[in-house]
């Protein structure tokens, strides 16, 4: 087994005033890295992070992603730089374009996207790195911006991207690249592909490769059915991109959903579950884990499955496999706090 950095995403099925403890459980048990996953409109991304910062020591944590739209890129920085100095080289963000359902939501879907991000990104380098800027950066615009307190280290930037020349485009340019849930294994080599051709062409190192998974260890009738529900939501949402074209079922996904009446669910073979996801025993998920870093995941961000077994999965995880070279994971006392929260039924994702 690699000992690639395994972590836990939290997020949007996660209640806010459980984060504290969830995160706490996470490096307790010894997961590598933490991210939150800003979902509309669950929990701020920012406060999300703040809090997994504020209840761990030494685990580092990263946003994953925020919108180059919703946020402006002088606010966004100003909100980093503060996180950075308080927990000096533990905080990482990726930033992207975002969901664009939601962003249409809002009314913030700009004309042409690639250009916001990358735009974006260098913007956010510079202020953090106590630059002054005065530039339009996708749709937002800067006029002699510099931050009053630039973190001395400031954090690692990453983007997340989907496509081809997103993808590129984070390889060029990018501290590493997060890659969505459904990565599976001929996506996750692909993407890579992508990745390593855009630093090549930018004469630079290939930046780290991070991939969210959805996850669930268990009975494997019992795995796959607490992630069913997530796998048809983002394969109905997705299947018009790389994540489902580059996957050995994009024509039978593709041809179902044109056969799945307005407002149904896509329904889920669980062969589509060992692609899309890593459910079942211990040693399937592990296997599924290996998978993904054998096809060029430098780490892996698990969103565990059912929310509402948190701590539970956390711990059926933790003790599969093997997080960090020569250390096992380490158990909770009886009766931390940890063990006593109630977490929230899962909900469409």
């Amino acid at each position: 087994m690699s000992t690639a950095p395994i972590g836990v995403v939290f997020g949007s099925l996660t209640p806010p005033e459980e984060l504290a403890s969830g995160a706490a459980l996470a490096e307790r048990l010894g997961f590598g890295e933490l991210w939150f996953s800003e979902d509309c409109f669950f929990t701020g991304g920012l406060s999300g992070l703040t809090q997994l910062l504020a209840a761990t020591r030494t685990v580092p944590a990263g946003l994953g992603l925020a919108s180059v739209q919703t946020r402006h890129p002088a606010v966004l920085a100003m909100e980093l730089a503060g996180l950075a100095r308080m927990h000096p080289g533990r905080v990482r963000a990726a930033i992207g374009l975002g969901n664009r359902h939601w962003l249409a939501q809002l009314g913030l879907l700009p004309p042409r996207p690639l250009s916001a991000v990358t735009e974006t990104f260098d913007v956010l380098r510079r202020l953090l790195a106590g630059a002054t800027v005065d530039q339009v950066a996708g749709t937002h615009q800067l006029h002699d911006v510099q931050l009053a307190f630039p973190p001395a280290q400031p954090p690692p930037l990453w983007i997340g991207a989907v496509n081809e020349r997103a993808l590129r485009a984070a390889g060029a340019t990018a501290d590493g690249v997060l890659l969505s849930v459904l990565a599976g294994p001929a996506y996750v080599a692909w993407a890579r592909e992508q990745v390593a051709a855009g630093a090549e062409a930018a004469g630079r190192p290939v930046p780290p490769i991070t991939a969210f998974v959805l996850a669930s260890v268990g009975e494997d009738d019992t795995a796959y059915e607490a992630v069913r529900d997530a796998v048809s939501f983002f394969a109905g949402a997705e299947a018009h991109t790389a994540l489902i074209g580059r996957s050995p079922y994009h024509e039978e996904i593709r041809a179902r959903l044109r056969r799945t009446p307005p407002g149904a669910a896509l329904t889920v073979d669980d062969a589509w579950i060992d692609e899309f996801a890593v459910a079942g025993t211990a040693g399937r998920v592990r296997d599924g884990l290996q998978a993904l870093l054998d096809a060029g995941a430098t780490s892996l961000g698990l969103w565990p499955f059912p929310a509402g077994d948190l701590p539970g999965q956390l711990h059926r995880i933790a003790s599969a496999l093997p997080l960090r070279p020569g250390s096992a994971a380490l158990p909770l006392s009886p009766g931390s706090a940890a063990d006593d929260v109630t977490w929230p039924s899962a909900q469409g994702a």
